[in-house]
């Protein structure tokens, strides 16, 4: 059982949406700012591994429609410009005046136009298995889960070959309007190729845990469908415009969702300030040990470099 809160915050973000963000940690302590993946995956107690509560000021928001945020799943009103805007909010609202900004997957790629949209807010960045949000990555994903074997992937391209739709279209529209029987069976059929890509257990989700991961995908197809909201620009076309602050990317060499060559072009957009950690023993499974001591050496190498400039 994942240790309580210390503090729950709920901030009501417009009419529709409330963020639901949990503190853990030294409330006079180094605040860190920590993003979950997904999107619409919620957060956890892995992804604040590695940052001592007796030294940080840990906040965990869930994003727009996920985890403990409502409602949950709700794809109105919910694009990358929200959440920017969101984090802009929590800053002013918690008044954090600059933090160090902690995200794996698409938890990265937020952190990363997180510190582009407030550069005085980000005062270091550690990112783990970074998603890159491209065409090309969206259109991998989808066939290496196509891929993975797991029962019903097939199935689901050729229904979108029959209505003639990419597939990350076909699963937005399945996921935003099927009946709920369908979200349910395609929903079972992404964790179990997911799980398999990530190397992580393969058990079968229980009714309750099923529904979340139907509200989890809805917003996961709405953000992929839509390229994350990232055109006309790339993520790394964006990233000449971050601000020069220290920058920790590690990276699971065995991920086989957010492939190595990704880190390594990140790496390579960011120049100098970017420090490129590689895991050999590692996927893209945030609990994998030495995925974990990795990350926490990158945090105390972000943090002694961003709170002593």
């Amino acid at each position: 059982m994942s240790e309580p809160a210390r503090i729950v915050h709920r901030l009501p973000l417009d009419g529709v949406h409330v963020m639901h963000v949990e503190e853990y940690g030294n409330p006079a302590g180094l605040p860190a700012l920590v993003l979950h993946g997904g999107p619409g995956s919620g957060g956890s107690p892995l992804q604040r591994a590695g940052l001592d509560p007796a030294r940080w000021r840990i906040l965990c928001p869930d994003q727009r429609g996920a985890g403990r945020s409502t409602p949950r799943g709700a794809i109105e009103h919910n694009t990358l410009p929200h959440l920017l805007a969101d984090l802009r909010l929590l800053r002013a609202q918690l008044r954090v005046q600059r933090w160090l900004v902690v995200g794996g997957s698409w938890g990265a790629t937020l952190a990363l136009l997180h510190a582009i949209d407030a550069p005085q807010a980000a005062a270091g960045l550690v990112l783990r298995n970074p998603f890159l949000a491209r065409a090309e990555d969206i259109a991998r994903f989808f066939a290496a889960a196509v891929a993975s074997g797991a029962p019903g992937w097939a199935g689901l391209l050729r229904q979108a070959a029959s209505a003639r739709q990419p597939l990350p279209a076909f699963l937005a529209d399945l996921f935003a309007g099927a009946p709920m029987a369908a979200q349910r069976e395609a929903a079972a059929c992404w964790w179990d190729g997911e799980q398999r890509l990530a190397g992580g257990p393969a058990a079968a989700p229980d009714e309750e845990a099923l529904q979340r991961l139907v509200d989890r995908y809805r917003i996961q197809s709405h953000y992929l469908s839509n390229g994350c909201w990232l055109a006309p620009q790339t993520l790394l076309q964006r990233c000449a415009q971050l601000p020069a602050i220290p920058i920790e990317i590690v990276q699971g060499l065995q991920d086989r969702i957010c492939p190595p060559e990704g880190a390594q072009a990140l790496a390579q957009a960011i120049g100098g300030h970017a420090v490129l950690r590689r895991v050999e023993d590692a996927g893209h499974d945030p609990a994998q040990p030495a995925m974990l001591q990795a990350m926490a050496r990158a945090v105390q190498a972000c943090a002694a470099a961003a709170f002593q400039r």
